[in-house]
């Protein structure tokens, strides 16, 4: 199967789409198929892509975002729908699409091509975090593409009703892998975790971008409990504002691969305090690492906590309820030995390789039902 993976971000941007969508051309190329990703180009990245892909990329000329230079806006040409021609594709894969992607999918129904697209940020609520307004704009945008395409893929129950109720058709659910042997308990480091402890007991720890719908500043309470020490792992364009409202905070910046592993499992607790996610992916790593999380009682998180099971779920928004269900955690090691195994065991079968083909048999019911369709 020759497919084109449109994606808004793509490595070496660290984000979610950008990983997804590197770990479905890495399944495509497993299974012997043939992908080729279309992507924008980043302010620093040389034309072409010096690095490791499991298939060719190419990259279409993009500016940064305002207020948020990591997120790269694509600029129109004729580089895609040349990408497209040369590739000659049975399917197009829209991920996360939005900009690039909307020009992809409007490209694949001209070739009458079917296409799949992979629903992964809630641009409405982003539109109101960093525009004040434009929610409703967004979601015509939104409804408008996923329209188009011949199936959506919801990463989990709360996006796909978000999706339905804001009048997308064709809506199933696809979640998100995890590399279940990089993310392990077995790489809980104590001497790691004695340098960040600094003579503290417990260690809790956020992972993921540093940016206002993220909500990080929560974290401010829980620093301040006694003998906790609080680190965040990532970075964003809220990095320094957050560096000066968190003094109790160590930021350890972004880290990535086998050193961001050894951090996850060196946690006593993981805490994630943003309400907008469709997934939450760092929750599903944390829980790879055998750590009880602590995460917002919305969006993707009610799918993979089992509340008083594997972690706790809270009120969005409360500092105050993030700090209490880190109290009671960090008050019986034996429960958090508890939830840590069950959330492991949780998780550890979802692998990208099982998620992949989960991807592949929607691919294959698109692709059935158009050829009956011509039929």
């Amino acid at each position: 199967m020759r497919v084109v993976i449109v994606t808004e971000s793509f490595p070496p941007d660290v984000n979610g789409v950008a990983h997804c969508a590197l770990e479905t051309a890495r399944h495509l190329v497993r299974r012997g198929h043939d992908p080729l990703v279309i992507a924008p180009l980043g302010g620093t990245e040389p034309a072409g892509g010096t690095y490791e892909s499991p298939c060719p990329v190419i990259r279409v000329p993009s500016v940064p975002l305002p207020g948020y230079p990591q997120v790269r806006i694509a600029l129109p040409g004729r580089r895609l729908a040349a990408a497209l021609d040369g590739h000659r594709p049975d399917l197009v894969h829209l991920a996360s699409p939005f900009v690039l992607g909307a020009r992809g999918m409007a490209a694949a129904a001209r070739r009458q091509v079917p296409a799949v697209a992979v629903y992964q940020t809630d641009l409405g609520r982003y539109a109101r975090t960093y525009l004040g307004g434009g929610a409703a704009t967004a979601w015509r945008r939104i409804r408008t593409v996923h329209a188009a395409a011949d199936r959506t893929l919801a990463p989990s129950s709360a996006a796909l009703l978000d999706l339905t109720e804001h009048g997308v058709p064709r809506v199933c659910l696809w979640p998100r892998g995890v590399d279940s042997e990089r993310f392990h308990p077995g790489r809980r480091d104590s001497v790691l975790r004695t340098s960040l402890l600094a003579g503290r007991e417990l260690l809790v720890g956020y992972v993921g971008r540093l940016a206002p719908e993220k909500d990080v500043r929560l974290l401010a309470e829980t620093a301040q409990l006694p003998g906790v020490r609080t680190v965040v792992i990532g970075d964003g364009p809220s990095a320094a504002g957050l560096r000066a409202t968190l003094p109790r905070v160590r930021f350890l910046g972004r880290r990535t691969g086998d050193e961001l592993a050894r951090l996850y499992a060196s946690l006593d607790v993981f805490v994630h305090t943003g309400p907008y996610e469709t997934f939450c992916q760092t929750v599903q790593e944390a829980m790879a690492s055998g750590v009880p999380v602590v995460a917002p009682r919305a969006g993707g998180p009610l799918d993979l906590v089992h509340h008083g099971r594997t972690g706790l779920l809270v009120t969005p928004g409360d500092g105050g309820a993030f700090r209490d269900a880190v109290r009671f955690l960090g008050g019986s090691a034996e429960v958090r030995v508890r939830f840590g195994t069950a959330g492991r065991r949780a998780v550890q079968d979802r692998t990208w390789e099982a998620v992949g083909d989960q991807l592949l048999g929607h691919y294959e019911e698109v692709l059935g039902h158009r050829t009956a369709v011509a039929a």
